[in-house]
């Protein structure tokens, strides 16, 4: 199970973020990260993973900076008790794929499982983490993200996110609850911008408002 909680910011704000989070003592940066994500949806109509009785997603990951390349398959599920505390309580499963078996595994998922690509979308995260949190700052092409998730596997998972939220002087009323494609498709609507399926830097794109 994962417990975690998300903030949303201007671009203009990445800087400050980045630099608050660099001051705190006992936090170790990792380098900023390319990322391309892009996400599938069952072949059988029966296991729809978008219907909103599974409400999952099923994700191929690619992760390269200036040391090396990764790649992960992921599923990612919002449960009935996700929202019920101030932390989302999702479930959670990673596979990690040689990255050198990238193009057959793509082919495998295209063609031998026949799941349909539903959307994709690139960012650039920052990881700053201990043996207790992991918070990720994703730089999306339409905003700034903030992730705190527990990684203590001996404490209450909650009570780290919530102790962590506190710390780097954030307001978990503020946390958004749902996923990054719920955020985008809001921005889309309130802004009249045209949605894509391929959410990239090299599109026209809303943007989340620096808050007053």
């Amino acid at each position: 199970m994962e417990y975690e909680v998300r903030f949303y910011y201007a671009n203009e704000e990445l800087n400050n973020i980045i630099k608050k989070l660099k001051e705190i003592p006992n936090l170790k940066g990792q380098p900023r990260t390319y990322e391309k994500t892009i996400q599938y949806n069952h072949s059988d109509e029966r296991f729809n993973f978008y219907s909103k009785e599974i409400d999952g997603r099923f994700r191929l990951r690619i992760s390269a900076n200036e040391k090396d390349t990764k790649c992960k398959l992921s599923w990612k599920r919002r449960l009935k008790s996700t929202t019920e505390t101030e932390v989302n309580k999702e479930e959670e499963k990673e596979v990690r794929i040689n990255p050198n078996d990238i193009d057959n595994f793509l082919f495998v998922i295209s063609n031998v499982m026949h799941f349909t690509t539903v959307e994709s979308y690139e960012r650039y995260r920052t990881v700053f983490e201990n043996d207790e949190v992991e918070i990720s700052v994703d730089e999306y092409p339409f905003g700034v993200c903030v992730e705190v998730e527990n990684k203590s596997t001996t404490k209450n998972p909650e009570a780290v996110v919530k102790n962590w939220v506190n710390k780097i002087g954030l307001n978990i009323k503020n946390a958004y609850r749902l996923s990054w494609d719920d955020k985008y498709m809001e921005l889309c609507e309130e802004q009249g911008v045209e949605k894509f399926n391929e959410v990239t830097f090299d599109r026209p794109m809303p943007s989340v408002k620096k808050r007053r």
